[in-house]
């Protein structure tokens, strides 16, 4: 059987792979392995406690009904958050004292998909074995509370503000005199986000901040930068920040309306913290995906590089196994660990204007300590992303990752949200690393057609 949950929830079709009946009953199975597990349980008797935010499609708020329909008849008390970013969400689980978090959003995928994350006490995501649980209880025959014993439902409308407040908190030095233009995807952030900033002392442009809970994602955001940057030259601003539907990722443009990376923000991170003797164990996290241009410049600076595979949460689960305080990953998660427990786009945003505001340094300045290898990804849809074992596709990489030699890097691999198989190739040149992404995207699709 295949899995429900991918690296980041449970995530499809809203309506079609992704149903109220679904959402319902996951919640049910997540409220009774977390209570077996002892997560959801009170000395005082006193009923387990949820939150539950969204972004701003149009299904959250049938799903919305469904989860908290689900958590209630479990015996779950549910604090509506509305629509906030899942940082948000996180941030809120852990300092409102919630058993539970639950955030629907599908992050940075078309507005028709939607999905469901759980974050267990102090606002962590679960670990592969919960979620396996999960999905192995759903749908079980259950004993029903009554009475009494149901679950309340209360709204909670000044969590924006509170999550404001915090984002403000990891600051110590302003924003004044910084023009920034933030993106926000017609998402999650489109009311705090440009609050965040300007509780810092910038000045903010937002563009894509009127959400009508369809245009999400749409021609905006972190997967389309070009409207960023035409609207950081327009308004001549310093920096500009793009976030994507729930606003865990961010990526940036510089005053040229050039792109910066989540490599080269993770490398402007890792030395501002380095500076100041905050970077535990000079080390940052990053995943197979990161450049090996940002791997060698640290590394110049006397920081090491332990590399994951891709998806936060495993960036997280090392960082919390080794006691790193930074890392993420080259589509713009980035966790700062002192301030979040998973990735956060505002707190990157104002971390790095931070670092530009203290050093007086433009962010092409600053981002310039690494320089890319060429890089180019190539995804392949319509595929089985399960055969990437294929002894015929394999040899093909070992082929062609024989005459890059130490002059590139090739990665193969499933994607864990999308029904995909996607191709990554770093090379000398753009030219030679995309004949060779086209070469093997070729192979993928003659081997694992479906």
């Amino acid at each position: 059987m295949t899995r429900l949950f991918g690296t980041d929830g449970v995530r499809g079709l809203a309506n079609g792979v992704l149903t109220a009946e679904l959402a319902l009953d996951l919640s049910v199975a997540a409220a009774h392995v977390l209570a077996e597990a002892g997560e959801l349980t009170h000395a005082d008797g006193s009923r387990p406690l949820a939150v539950v935010g969204r972004d701003t499609r149009v299904s959250g708020q049938f799903l919305e009904a469904a989860v908290v329909a689900g958590l209630a008849s479990a015996g779950v008390d549910v604090l509506l958050l509305g629509v906030l970013p899942t940082p948000a969400v996180a941030h809120l689980t852990d300092a409102l004292d919630a058993d539970l978090g639950v955030m629907l959003s599908a992050s940075h995928n078309p507005m028709p998909d939607n999905g469901i994350k759980f974050l267990a006490r102090g606002g962590v995501k679960l670990d592969d074995a919960v979620e396996r649980a999960i999905e192995a209880r759903l749908r079980e025959p259950w004993d029903r509370p009554t009475g009494a014993a149901v679950g309340r439902v209360t709204a909670y409308p000044q969590g924006g503000d509170e999550y404001v407040a915090h984002l403000a908190s990891t600051l110590d030095a302003p924003l004044q005199g910084l023009k920034l233009v933030l993106d926000c995807a017609e998402g999650a952030a489109s009311e705090v986000g440009p609050a965040a900033l300007r509780a810092a002392g910038a000045e903010v442009v937002a563009i894509h901040a009127s959400p009508d809970g369809l245009n999400i994602n749409d021609g905006c955001g972190s997967t389309h930068l070009e409207p960023l940057r035409a609207a950081v030259r327009a308004h001549g601003a310093d920096a500009g920040f793009a976030l994507d539907g729930d606003a865990d990722r961010c990526l940036a443009v510089d005053a040229d309306g050039e792109v910066v990376d989540g490599d080269q923000i993770l490398a402007v991170l890792a030395l501002a913290l380095k500076e100041t003797g905050q970077l535990a164990g000079d080390t940052v996290v990053a995943t197979v995906m990161s450049n090996l241009g940002f791997t060698r410049a640290l590394r110049a600076h006397g920081v090491d590089v332990v590399a994951t595979q891709v998806g936060d949460r495993y960036v997280l689960e090392e960082m919390n196994a080794s006691g790193r305080v930074l890392g993420g990953e080259q589509s713009g998660h980035v966790i700062l660990s002192r301030h979040a427990t998973t990735g956060d786009g505002l707190l990157t945003a104002l971390q790095v204007a931070q670092r530009m505001a203290r050093t007086g340094s433009s962010l092409a300045e600053l981002a310039g300590v690494m320089t890319r290898m060429p890089q180019v990804l190539v995804n392949v849809p319509g595929v089985d992303k399960a055969r990437t074992d294929d002894e015929v596709l394999q040899a093909a990489v070992v082929e062609e990752q024989g005459r890059l030699g130490e002059t590139g890097r090739i990665l193969l691999r499933p994607s864990g949200t999308e029904a995909l198989v996607r191709v990554m190739v770093e090379a000398p040149t753009d030219a030679e690393a995309r004949a060779v992404a086209e070469r093997l995207a070729d192979v993928v699709r003659e081997r694992l057609s479906l």
